[in-house]
């Protein structure tokens, strides 16, 4: 499923997720609680918060909340307070406020410190209001409100009910949110809006994890202590300090001058990042030691506010040295080695930019990542020449460059475009990268996103032309990445769609396909392009399993478990672009107990074209009804299910807040078929494989291990009593051929999953970070027989898709 984070949100500091995956990215997350939505507001908002002053390894002394005026006049806070909740608030919990006065400048900010800490060393710009209030460094919810009289609500539902909160800011775990709560709150990090001031009444897309940049209505603050991040120096400060910037780098992933200040740091600056909250400038030491594990760049970070200098201007930077975890420490990734409250002197303008080191075939290693048995990398010196985590992590900020790249994962919406650097490696049959084998990292992928105010619009296969360079970047979207300061242009490799055969008259036909949240509240264009994909590129399949059709109002959290709208209109789409009439059969599951968005009630469902097939109805399936095998005919020599549609032990611990199969019985042509629709729980919450443990530790794949436990044990009860029983498995099964949870699915050769007899470069099914790889599968039974199988690329792979995966089709004759 894509990310839902708005364009202006996608800079580096400024992108975080509630969950972080490695390769493979679909699929539910856990159900929240109901979300408080005020409406989005054009004027004044709450801008950031930050609940870590004075705690354990905080600079700044206070908490404080500031807001910000996306207005083009003043607005006036007389007789408004901002307040505040604890996270977890029971029936007991009071909010706290702080009463305002003055008003937020146009355009500008509003400064209100809170409680001080028992540590820190720096105090925040002056305020603008003074309270008392100790947030939470992690967890809380805090509200702008039209009256300074403490709220009384205390669930979320009752908040956005409250026409008094003008603008309310869910963080951490906090129950009271705007659709889901903000991520990356902590000790040195507040959460915060990008410089547009941006509103959508989600707090998980709306603010962001990031360094503390308190600033006032006088504009005084931004950086880490509220200093100018480029103040104009005294001519005293222009002699170099003792310390390059290959001496703050060091030789492993952490600076040895990690929490200290350093002075008059000289190098040029080589590129700008002048938007966003993850606001800052790359400088370079153009006279670089002998050191191949030190990198001779790094990041300035500003904050919020515009760097004042320019690529080419020779510099001297003071700052705090900081470790910055993109999306959290707790997400698993690797740091980047910033300063940090800068005061920063131009010595000169118009110098010569160090030479972009140029990467090509032979540059990077092969072996991706050091092994530390699942421990942390980032004690290790840096093996630049054996491990490309390494050869990155040694040219962090440094300018690089790059000639002629297959282009091996399609451009996102945010302009975001992923390369091989080694054409040979894995390569698939249409142009991507194959991920084959967990210990098979393919090194040779490179995010290029830009710097340059354009951005590429690639599918896979395409060639990024001529030089693009920039420097080294990382982020908890995919890891290292090249900022493009320079981008080549897009040559295409006229990559189609692909369409399946039809299938004969005597060949039953059954596909799966993901269709990405699915409701009435999704645009009619977006039912009539899979709609399309039904009919064109699948050929009207007898069967389609579908995954994540949601309730008929989607994420609104109403209790509304029926998808009858849903389906209505998505088999309606189908009927317009010229397929049969198809019927539908699902099982509604109890209110949010499947995962997936919050509110949408996901669920497995089956179309199916009753002029070709017969669905066999047994009444009784319910959310909660485990359906079974049993004997059928006079003599109970025959087998038939308990309750169809049904559920496969669906109260099992397996299951809990994931989705459920959905198991039913059909015939075609005289003959009994049992499918069964899957869509396991997703990988969120494993470590990144980019990231400081190595390997990364896959702790959702135990639930999914579980999951695809409880279906092969119902598909060998079932082959027990029939074991020339014709069986079709199917569905997003979020894992590949060779993991674990896919070998307990098959164990006993109860199933093939078809997927393994294609032909190697052509095993995938959605692409992800660069990678080609295998989420969604069809597996049979030995009694099927004769079949033929395709995976349909017409999604995954291209820029413009009508969901993030491709479907696939099986013919059984």
């Amino acid at each position: 499923m894509p990310s839902s984070i708005p364009p202006a949100l996608r800079g580096r500091r400024a992108r975080l997720v509630a969950l972080t995956v490695p390769v493979g990215l679909v699929g539910s997350l856990i159900a929240l609680p109901f979300t408080a939505e005020a409406s989005p507001s054009p004027d004044a908002v709450i801008s950031e918060v930050f609940g870590g002053g004075g705690n354990s390894g905080a600079s700044l002394t206070n908490d404080f909340i500031e807001l910000g005026n996306a207005g083009d006049g003043p607005f006036d806070l007389t007789g408004w307070s901002v307040q505040y909740l604890s996270g977890a608030p029971t029936s007991a919990s009071k909010w706290q406020a702080t009463p305002l006065t003055g008003a937020v400048p146009a355009g500008g900010s509003y400064l209100i410190q809170e409680a001080k800490g028992a540590g820190g060393d720096t105090a925040l710009p002056t305020a603008d209001a003074t309270g008392t209030i100790a947030l939470s460094a992690t967890s809380g919810t805090v509200a702008l409100v039209h009256s300074t009289t403490p709220l009384t609500c205390v669930t979320a539902a009752d908040c956005a009910a409250d026409a008094g909160i003008k603008d309310l800011v869910g963080f951490g775990t906090a129950t009271v949110r705007e659709t889901s709560p903000a991520t990356g709150a902590g000790n040195t990090t507040s959460v915060s809006r990008n410089a547009t001031l941006t509103d959508t009444d989600n707090n998980a897309a709306d603010l962001t994890g990031s360094a503390p940049s308190p600033r006032n209505s006088a504009g005084t603050g931004g950086g880490d202590g509220g200093g100018d991040p480029t103040p104009t120096p005294s001519p005293s400060d222009t002699t170099p300090g003792d310390l390059r910037i290959h001496d703050i780098q060091g030789a492993t992933r952490i600076s040895p001058q990690a929490g200290a200040t350093v002075g008059n740091v000289p190098g040029v600056v080589t590129a700008v990042r002048a938007t966003g909250s993850s606001r800052g400038f790359w400088y370079q030491d153009p006279q670089p030691d002998k050191d191949a594990a030190t990198s001779e760049a790094v990041f300035v970070f500003t904050g919020s506010v515009t760097p004042q200098v320019k690529p080419g201007d020779s510099v001297l930077v003071s700052g705090k040295v900081s470790e910055y975890y993109p999306g959290g420490a707790a997400a698993g990734g690797q740091s980047v080695t910033e300063l940090t409250a800068p005061k920063t002197v131009v010595l000169s303008s118009g110098n010569p930019l160090p030479a972009a080191e140029a990467i090509d075939a032979r540059t990077i290693p092969e072996t991706y990542a050091p092994d530390a048995k699942g421990g942390n990398i980032e004690p290790l010196t840096l093996l630049p020449r054996k491990y490309a985590l390494d050869w990155f992590e040694s040219r962090e900020g440094m300018l690089v460059r790059v000639g002629d790249s297959r282009i091996v994962g399609a451009s996102n919406q945010y302009g975001e475009t992923w390369i091989t650097t080694k054409p040979r490696q894995n390569p698939t049959e249409r142009g991507g990268t194959l991920y084959s084998a967990y210990d098979e990292q393919n090194s040779g992928r490179l995010l290029v996103a830009s710097l340059t105010g354009t951005s590429l619009t690639a599918n896979v296969g395409d060639t990024l032309k001529g030089v693009t360079s920039g420097p080294i970047d990382y982020s908890n979207f995919g890891g290292y990445s090249l900022q493009a300061t320079t981008l080549g242009t897009t040559k295409s490799a006229g990559l189609r769609q692909e369409v399946a055969k039809k299938a004969k008259s005597d060949e039953l036909a059954v596909a799966t396909y993901n269709v990405e949240n699915l409701d009435p509240s999704d645009p009619q264009a977006k039912f009539d392009r899979l709609a399309v994909g039904i009919v064109k590129n699948l050929a009207t399949p007898d069967i389609v399993s579908l995954e994540e059709i949601q309730d008929n109002n989607g994420a609104t959290d109403d209790g509304t478990l029926s998808a009858d709208k849903t389906l209505a209109q998505f088999t309606a789409a189908i009927q317009a672009a010229g397929g049969p009439a198809y019927s539908w059969r699902s099982v509604d599951p109890q209110d949010k107990t499947d995962g997936g968005e919050p509110g949408g009630n996901i669920r497995n469902v089956f179309l199916f074209n009753p002029k070709r097939v017969s669905f066999v109805d047994h009444p009784g399936g319910d959310a909660t009804t485990a359906t079974k095998v049993v004997p059928a005919g006079k003599h109970g020599k025959d087998i038939t299910l308990s309750v169809s549609p049904g559920r496969i032990n669906p109260t099992s611990d397996a299951w809990l807040n994931s989705r459920k199969p959905l198991v039913g019985e059909f015939t075609f042509r005289g003959d009994q078929y049992f499918v069964i629709g899957n869509h396991f729980n997703s990988k969120g919450g494993d470590q990144p494989v980019y990231g400081r443990f190595q390997p990364p530790t896959l702790s959702s794949e135990t639930q999914r291990l579980s999951q695809a436990k409880e279906v092969n044990t119902f598909v060998s009860g079932l082959l027990a009593k029939d074991r020339k029983a014709k069986v079709v498995v199917l569905g997003d099964l979020n894992d590949y051929p060779f993991s674990a949870p896919v070998e307990a699915l098959t164990h006993g050769r109860v199933l093939t999953d078809l997927m393994s007899t294609l032909p190697r470069d052509e095993r995938y099914s959605y692409v992800y970070d660069g990678n080609s790889q295998t989420l969604d599968h069809i597996l049979v039974s030995p009694g099927v027989g004769k079949l033929s199988y395709d995976v349909v690329h017409l999604n995954a792979e291209f820029s413009d898709q009508a969901s993030d995966h491709d479907p696939q089709v099986v013919h059984i004759g």
